[in-house]
Order: C-alpha cells, then structure tokens, then sequence
C-alpha cells in the first residue's frame, strides 16, 4: 500500500499548483481521501477532505473559494487544484487515505495512509 505524492514547487503569490497523489495497492473510492498541510513550527491542518462519496467534501476555511479536490477513479488518483495562492499557504502537503472512514474527515487521526509529502513554497 503505498501513496505518492508530487505537483509541490515554488511560485508566487496568486499563482496556482495542482497536487497529485497516486495510490497503489488499495482503492482510494473505497474511503475518504484528505490533503493536509504542516507548516514549519505548526501542527498539521485538514486541508481538504473528500468522503467515499465524491459529491461530500470539507475545505479549511482559510482555503475555501480557492482549493478545489477532486479524484479520478479510473486513474486511482487524488489532486488538489491550488489557486490564488498566498505565502500563508506554505507548507508541505501530505496525501492521506483511509478505507475504513467514509466522511470527509479532516482529522488527520483517521486516515491510514500517508504519501511521503511535496513541499510548496509561496514567495510574495
């Protein structure tokens, strides 16, 4: 079971990424899928949630209007469309997955699997 995270990088302020993370092993429409992020010094956040149902989703306040998650089925894969980004959003991201949670949890507790990360870097 493995997840793999990329899309991280260095842009500017207002500028947009788009995440991608890739699950192997198991089946990411069988659960929830959440992106979180943990910035130097503080405790990782929810980013965005997505439950085993596409239509429910949960986005961190801080992100709404901005972030979008979305997951391709076919492909078994998970991204985060980042847009209008601010230097507030400087962190890195982690992928997380789980099968036994069906809701967009944004507990990071709740989730099983994590990909290893990919770092973004919003310059002002």
């Amino acid at each position: 079971v493995q997840l793999q995270a990329s899309g991280g990088g260095l842009v500017q302020s207002g500028g947009s990424l788009r995440l991608s993370c890739a699950a192997s092993g198991f089946t990411l429409r069988d659960g929830a899928i959440g992106w979180f992020r943990q910035a130097p010094g503080k405790e990782r956040e929810g980013v965005s949630c997505m439950a085993k149902y596409r239509s429910i989703t949960y986005y961190a306040d801080s992100v709404k209007g901005r972030f979008t998650i979305s997951r391709d089925n076919t492909k078994n894969m998970v991204y985060l469309q980042m847009n209008n980004l601010t230097p507030e959003d400087t962190a890195v991201y982690y992928c997380g997955a789980t099968q036994k949670v069906w809701s967009a949890t944004s507990y990071a507790e709740s989730y099983d699997y994590w990909g290893q990360g990919t770092q973004v870097t919003v310059s002002s």
